[in-house]
């Protein structure tokens, strides 16, 4: 019999991770490769059904039901064996899962991400011991379908990998976060013991939907700007519409960082959000920060977008223009970008 697969090799770990973020089944298939060295061998498919299948409860069946079919269809085509209990299980799922449960509009359903620390990051503060993190997210299953809100985008993973990667610039600072969907880009700010956490989205569902998931990470969930906790695991959640947003409740976040994840979607509401992160960043409001030493003398910025539409580069040009805001771009695989901008305070 062949040696079990180790699940704490790092290929291992990418497929179980694939997994329980319920990545597309060929991004599946592709990871299972790798732990064969090429082909899915038996061994790969006793650590998927040790790790995954042999007990489904916290999985998505219809996901599982669809990955299970492909990966057969894939082992079959390549000439391989295919395992007895993978082919009883899909025989199951054929008889008890009807195909309609996948038509269903915005269908929540849990996946997991999990953020993986490679060897030689023992020392980061973020860093468990296990180097793997995972945090539980309710989300939309299809992000086509429902709000955007209820999405795991890409530039938000990016985003969160950076807050993981570099915790010294948001440890004991006050990190708000406009577009704030899912919560995930909070969840690695509280993870890295920001002093303050400021979550924000103009939709209620999302708005709901987030503080399940802070809830469900167990973080505790205040609403609104005029309350005042020092309990550690407590984020502020609020309701903010960019284009009806006061400049009195802006001024009152009074944020050391303020971050974004892939907010520039719609052309229709960029005036509105320069609008809003023009007076977050605006030198008036930070008359606060020179009377108080506890503050930090920088104000960042940080956005994270996709970068293959122009039009998303307007609003970059628009807030360096109005408020002479120094800028660094980095690219990232050539499809992100992270934009830093850097108001200093005299």
């Amino acid at each position: 019999m062949e040696q079990e697969l180790d699940p704490s090799l790092p290929c291992s770990q990418r497929l179980l991770s694939a997994i329980l973020a319920m990545e597309p089944s060929e991004c599946l298939i592709s990871h299972a490769r790798e732990c064969g060295g090429g082909s899915i061998t038996e061994q790969v498919q006793q650590f998927i059904w040790h790790h995954c299948l042999s007990s489904p409860g916290d999985f998505h069946v219809p996901y599982l039901k669809n990955f299970l079919k492909k990966l057969i269809a894939q082992i079959e085509f390549d000439h391989g064996y295919v395992l007895d209990s993978l082919y009883e299980l899909y025989a199951l799922y054929m008889t008890s899962c009807k195909d309609d449960s996948l038509e269903k509009g915005d269908a929540r359903v849990s996946k997991r991400i999990s953020f993986l620390f490679p060897d030689g990051c023992s020392e980061l503060q973020s860093c468990p011991h296990s180097r793997v993190l995972v945090f539980p997210l309710q989300c939309s299953r299809n992000m086509l379908e429902g709000g955007t809100g209820c999405s795991i985008w890409k530039p938000g993973l990016f985003l969160s990998e950076f807050i993981l990667s570099h915790p010294e610039l948001f440890s004991n600072k006050t990190c708000f976060e406009v577009g704030s969907g899912v919560g995930l880009i909070g969840l690695c700010l509280a993870h890295v013991k920001a002093s303050k956490v400021i979550l924000s989205d103009g939709d209620l569902s999302t708005l709901v939907n987030m503080k399940f998931n802070l809830e469900m990470n167990h973080l505790n969930v205040e609403a609104g700007m005029r309350q005042r906790n020092n309990d550690q695991n407590m984020v502020k959640c609020l309701y903010l519409p960019w284009e009806s947003a006061s400049v009195s409740q802006l001024q009152d976040i009074r944020a050391d960082v303020v971050l974004g994840a892939d907010v520039i979607y719609d052309p229709v509401y960029q005036p509105h959000l320069v609008r809003v992160l023009a007076i977050l960043l605006n030198p008036m409001n930070l008359e606060f920060c020179r009377q108080h030493a506890s503050y930090s003398k920088q104000a960042i910025m940080m956005i994270v977008t996709a970068c293959q539409r122009k039009h998303r580069w307007r609003i970059f040009h628009m807030l360096s223009e109005t408020l002479k805001l120094s800028t660094i771009s980095c690219p990232w695989e050539n499809r992100l970008i992270l934009i830093l901008w850097t108001l200093l305070i005299h």
